[in-house]
């Protein structure tokens, strides 16, 4: 076989394969996004949507009605129903050659996605975008070994083709960061942190860390008397002191709300408590230069060592105990824990 068929045939295999081993079907949850943002558009039994070799750039997913997908060469027709999706690599590396002949083969109804309608996919919902992706390309990037052993030498096309490959898992890591990181602050959220100290206990976890867990004290009140606008721009500069003071293997995150946390790396008490005050006291200094919209607020920290066999639940729950006896206190400053408090006898 030429490598040009080589490369037609390889094309096919990547365009046929769908999530779920070969079924191109989407959830209802992604079908109920899709449909929601898609160009809806009639179609006519015998109407061709596209040949091969024709450039495209759109997705489409099927409401009701048929398609066939015919790829020649001698290679099998595929069929595809209500809730199933072709196309889909014009959507996500652009434009690209079209490997099959696309006709409806009964009247009904689909919707075309082109990258305006996918960038709205991301910003309505990037984790199940990034589901979809990942099911969807899975197959594409783990064939990119044997696409650069077989062809790489013999057709320049191909190598293009990779390159977007590439380009494809790129945008996949760009949504995937998207649901590590919290909007307003640019930290990662608590799931960010969660994936993060997962990977961590992969990699063999081993060394000495402390948690300091922030809360702002009195934060309702600066929405209350000044608005959210006020109250996002004290939490974005309390999350900048938190990431000023972070070092390379230290991790800053906004838990939700008004609370925040920092895994770092520390050999003992005074190492993590270093950390604590220095963010207390940034706060104090601030504080003094306050106008009358405040930038800033006081805080109340926790902090504590962890051991990386515990749960995170564990952490939580000692750097949480010293963060109430910080507020107990009166809030505005740093208090140590030594061992996680019994629960309370009932």
């Amino acid at each position: 076989m030429s490598s040009e068929g080589v490369a037609r045939k390889i094309r096919q295999t990547v365009e046929q394969e769908a999530p779920g081993g070969g079924n191109a079907t989407l959830s209802a949850c992604e079908a109920g996004l899709f449909a929601a943002v898609g160009r809806e558009r009639a179609m006519r039994a015998g109407e061709r949507l596209f040949r091969r070799g024709d450039p495209g750039e759109l997705m489409y997913v099927i409401a009701t009605g048929r398609v066939e997908l015919d790829f020649g060469n001698d290679l099998a027709t595929k069929q595809l129903g209500p809730q199933e999706f072709f196309g889909e690599l014009g959507l996500l590396i652009g434009e690209h050659t079209r490997s099959a002949d696309a006709v409806c083969i009964q009247d009904g109804r689909l919707y075309e996605l082109g990258q305006g309608e996918f960038q709205q996919l991301v910003d309505r919902d990037p984790a199940l975008v990034a589901q979809f992706l990942r099911r969807s390309i899975t197959r594409v990037v783990l064939n990119e070994q044997g696409l650069i052993r077989q062809l790489r030498r013999r057709n320049q096309d191909l190598e293009t083709a990779l390159d977007n490959l590439y380009a494809t898992t790129h945008q996949l890591n760009q949504t995937e960061e998207l649901i590590r990181t919290d909007e307003l602050t640019g930290l990662y959220n608590r799931r960010g942190l969660t994936l993060h100290v997962q990977e961590c206990r992969r990699l063999g976890m081993d060394k000495p860390m402390g948690l300091v867990l922030v809360d702002c004290d009195r934060f309702k009140q600066v929405n209350d008397d000044h608005g959210h606008l006020v109250g996002d721009r004290v939490l974005q500069n309390v999350a900048g002191i938190l990431r000023s003071v972070a070092g390379a293997e230290d991790v800053p995150c906004r838990l939700g709300g008004d609370e925040f946390c920092l895994l770092v790396s520390a050999q003992g008490r005074d190492e993590v408590m270093r950390y604590a005050e220095f963010i207390v006291s940034t706060t104090r200094s601030l504080l003094k230069l306050q106008q009358a919209v405040p930038t800033i607020c006081p805080v109340s920290v926790g902090a504590c060592l962890v051991e990386p066999e515990r749960d995170w639940n564990d952490w939580y729950a000692r750097a949480d105990a010293a963060l109430y006896e910080a507020k107990r206190l009166g809030g505005n400053r740093a208090f140590w824990m030594d061992e996680t408090p019994p629960p309370a006898m009932a």
